[in-house]
């Protein structure tokens, strides 16, 4: 848990906000939870969520899926087909934080010019330095 120190607010490696971060610091779990939350019937094949994600490389999505698999947030079914089925789903943990995520990405939605903005200001202090 975070812990005021001296007056400080101090986060711990093992405190919430610092554990909730490190699904934040691969790219592409928050963007592979909000295709899958909004898919229809929150089930997907892998080469559907690459074409959906502008950008990803194969090899990222099969990383990150199966770090997310690993937190059991994804889960993963395999068909014995041919040719070979597999189908990555939300489990009910995935939807409960895909949830806030959802309102994240609905916040950008409603404050595009925001982001613009914030952009802009980033843009501009790069090229001042």
């Amino acid at each position: 848990m975070p812990a005021w120190i001296d007056g400080k607010l101090m986060f711990f490696a093992d405190s919430p906000p610092r554990r909730l971060l490190e699904l934040f610091a691969v790219k592409w779990s928050t963007m592979v939870l909000h295709a899958l939350y909004h898919w229809p019937h929150h089930r997907a094949r892998t080469g559907e969520l690459e074409r959906s994600l502008q950008g990803i490389s194969k090899k990222m999505l099969v990383q990150t899926l199966r770090e997310l698999e690993q937190r059991g947030l994804v889960s993963r079914q395999v068909y014995e087909v041919v040719p070979p089925k597999v189908e990555y789903a939300l489990t009910p943990l995935g939807k409960t934080f895909a949830e806030p995520v959802e309102q994240m990405y609905q916040w950008g939605l409603e404050n595009q010019a925001a982001l613009d903005e914030m952009e802009n200001h980033f843009r501009a202090m790069r090229q001042t330095e």
